[in-house]
């Protein structure tokens, strides 16, 4: 059947089409690529365009051989990455499966695990100095240990754990109501066809409601990565982002925005970040592929 649009529908078509993707284009594609291009310069950013220096990739040689912070913010990433996409990310899977069984009061819980997500990381970190401070810290307060007990924030070997718990507790919500809305859509008779062939529930989640959900399975990896490669506030309010708490994320923040004001220098950090959020993601998407297409 043929369609007849007015040139009012389309006005409107091209509108709601049109807006939205010059915003994407003017906000996001627009200063990435330009960001890309400034990687190649030196750039302070007071002396206007004027002072944009070409220098190649100096500044990539630098980044990978001179710059202390880099190889450990790098490291702080990936751990952050693991740590997110094993524990957050089951245990929302386990809590969702366990509310989608219609249990009593489970809008209540719904409610109660997924207000975390509605707190900015900002606010997370100003709790999480609440818990883990060493001389009033809720924690060591319990413990009976009020300064003098563990410095959570303070010792380099301790505090990354601690903050990535911190991170974990608002980003399992976020996981859960995923999950639970990819298990709301799942088609019931896959249930009741694996119950007839005599398949346990853990069987029935592995090996038929596990591979329905790949959509969203597709999404939590994509929202894992960007929460944990842009982690930034949550740190920053905790330490500036020091003494074992380094993350890219905040190394472009000093070096853009900081008292270094390097942007080129800042830009190749964020070209670098960019790199391995896209590898990380294309690499699951083509393995993904790989596995449909075996027979």
């Amino acid at each position: 059947m043929t369609v007849i649009r007015s040139r009012r529908d389309k006005a409107v078509l091209l509108l709601m089409c049109g807006i939205p993707t010059l915003l994407l284009l003017g906000l996001v594609w627009l200063p990435a690529v330009a960001s890309i291009g400034l990687s190649f310069t030196s750039w302070d950013g007071i002396g206007g365009l004027g002072g944009i220096t070409w220098v190649g990739t100096r500044n990539y040689e630098q980044i990978f051989s001179i710059y202390p912070p880099f190889w450990p913010a790098v490291r702080h990433n990936v751990i952050w990455l693991a740590f997110l996409a094993l524990f957050p990310t089951t245990f929302g899977i386990l809590l969702a499966a366990l509310l989608d069984r219609h249990i009593r009061f489970s809008r209540i819980y719904q409610s109660a695990l997924y207000l975390p997500v509605m707190l900015s990381f900002v606010l997370v970190g100003f709790i999480a100095q609440l818990v883990y401070s060493q001389d009033q810290g809720f924690i060591n307060s319990a413990l009976g240990q009020a300064g003098t007990g563990p410095d959570w924030l303070g010792d380099p070997d301790l505090n990354l754990w601690a903050v990535l718990l911190a991170a974990a507790w608002r980003h399992t919500g976020y996981i859960m109501v995923l999950y639970l809305a990819g298990l709301k859509s799942v088609d019931p008779t896959l249930r009741d066809a694996a119950r007839i062939d005599g398949a346990s529930e853990w069987q029935t989640f592995r090996h038929v409601i596990f591979p329905a959900l790949k959509p969203i399975n597709v999404v939590v990896l994509v929202v894992t990565v960007i929460e944990s490669l842009r982690a930034f506030d949550l740190v920053y309010v905790i330490n500036g982002g020091k003494n074992g708490l380094e993350l890219l994320s905040v190394l472009i923040y000093d070096n853009v925005v900081g008292e270094a004001s390097r942007i080129g220098y800042g830009s190749a950090l964020a070209t670098v970040l960019l790199l391995l959020s896209l590898g990380s993601i294309v690499t699951y998407l083509v393995l993904s592929l790989r596995r449909e297409q075996r027979p």
